[in-house]
């Protein structure tokens, strides 16, 4: 009896797989599908009203708005492909280019061009929304696995118009690929499909150098497996070193473009200052924000990351499935041990989705008008933030 118990214990880890590979039919997808499907839509009007609002008269227009900034640069690559080196203004001295920027989410702008023979700016913006209305299904049936229906639901509104910067999911970056990806890729390893989940993770690899996170949570994940069954299964050994394969993959092409093996963080250094300190810099941002800062966006970006923090140490305390918490845990350390801008960092914890949990389930258990109140409010909160970071702030989001 014990020796029963002790393999059931052991194979807990993928029981639901059977049930969900029954393959599902229309109307049960669009059952499935339908409440997250529903919050895009809603989150994505509410983005484009109130920047619509927030945006002087004048000025860039939605779709500018919708392509400033990193949006420029991938549809550029989209349109026009890679430099073929370092850009050099002053000889011997190296500034930023296209090359930091990860390929897969160009790639797929210049394929939904070709498909629709829509310009490439246009083009970016519908990849953008298809990715971001599929990562949220996937965050969606993830959550529900893992904590319940309402929780699932409370969690993909959190994402999609609560947090701030959560505007960037519609804009022409690539945060939303990434999400649905990195979700995709916690879904398979939750359904026992190894495979799968590898190769999301290698495309994920392919989107962000974030990628890390995702791969780190896979290997978590088939590391726990191969401990519970006290056996060698092949698949989730392949699925990690497939999912291996993304970010060193583009670091080696870069460096054999340019001709540099650290070519890829030297464009990162030149044009952006971006490296990994160990959180000084983050640290120094804190510190004299909060001791002598007198600047709006400064403050409240101190403000909103020490949230972020507390909110994901709360749910470190808790209970929570290994694979997601590292995943979380390694998005918010790569965002925060990196010297990026200070005014980026709220988009670069965007997919960790870890702090949204403590609040998502607080909510869950709330009275029903409680939790619409709140979250109405902070949906409209987070809009605002995103489109005032768009359209007042001067600097790069």
């Amino acid at each position: 009896m014990r020796h029963r118990l002790s393999r059931s214990a052991a194979h807990r880890f993928q029981e639901a797989l059977p049930k969900e590979r029954v393959r599902l039919s229309g109307p049960r997808t669009l059952r499935v599908a339908g409440p997250a499907l529903m919050v895009y839509g809603a989150a994505t009007l509410l983005h484009l009203a109130v920047l619509a609002v927030m945006i002087p008269p004048g000025g860039p227009g939605l779709r500018d708005r919708l392509l400033a900034w990193d949006g420029r640069l991938y549809t550029e690559i989209a349109a026009h492909g890679y430099p073929t080196g370092f850009t050099e203004p002053l000889p011997g001295r190296p500034a930023g280019n296209n090359l930091a920027f990860f390929p897969l989410f160009p790639l797929l702008v210049r394929a939904v061009h070709t498909v629709t023979r829509l310009d490439h700016g246009t083009a970016a913006i519908i990849t953008a929304n298809l990715a971001f209305a599929a990562a949220l299904v996937v965050v969606d049936r993830l959550m529900t696995r893992l904590y319940g229906r309402r929780t699932a639901l409370v969690t993909v509104l959190l994402l999609a118009a609560v947090q701030p910067m959560s505007l960037v999911f519609v804009m022409a970056y690539s945060e939303s690929l990434f999400l649905a990806l990195s979700a995709g890729t916690l879904l398979a390893v939750r359904r026992g499909a190894w495979l799968s989940a590898g190769a999301l993770a290698m495309l994920a690899g392919l989107t962000r150098p974030a990628g890390a996170a995702t791969v780190a949570a896979l290997a978590v994940a088939a590391a726990l497996f191969l401990a519970r069954t006290r056996r060698l299964a092949p698949r989730p050994l392949a699925a990690v070193a497939l999912a291996c394969t993304g970010t060193p993959g583009y670091l080696w092409w870069v460096a054999r473009r340019v001709g540099r093996p650290d070519a890829w963080f030297a464009i990162q250094r030149a044009g952006w200052d971006t490296r990994w300190d160990g959180g000084r810099s983050f640290l120094r941002f804190l510190t004299q924000t909060l001791t002598s800062g007198d600047g709006w966006v400064a403050v409240s970006t101190a403000v909103l990351l020490l949230a972020v923090i507390d909110a994901t140490l709360v749910t470190c305390h808790r209970s929570t499935w290994p694979p997601l918490l590292v995943y979380g845990l390694a998005i918010l350390v790569l965002a925060l041990g990196q010297s990026s801008f200070y005014h980026s960092k709220l988009r670069l914890v965007l997919p960790a989705m870890l702090f949204l949990i403590p609040a998502a389930r607080a909510l869950a258990r709330a009275r029903t008008s409680t939790a619409v109140l709140a979250l109405g409010g902070g949906a409209l909160f987070g809009c605002w933030y995103g489109a005032y970071m768009l359209t007042v702030w001067p600097y790069a989001i």
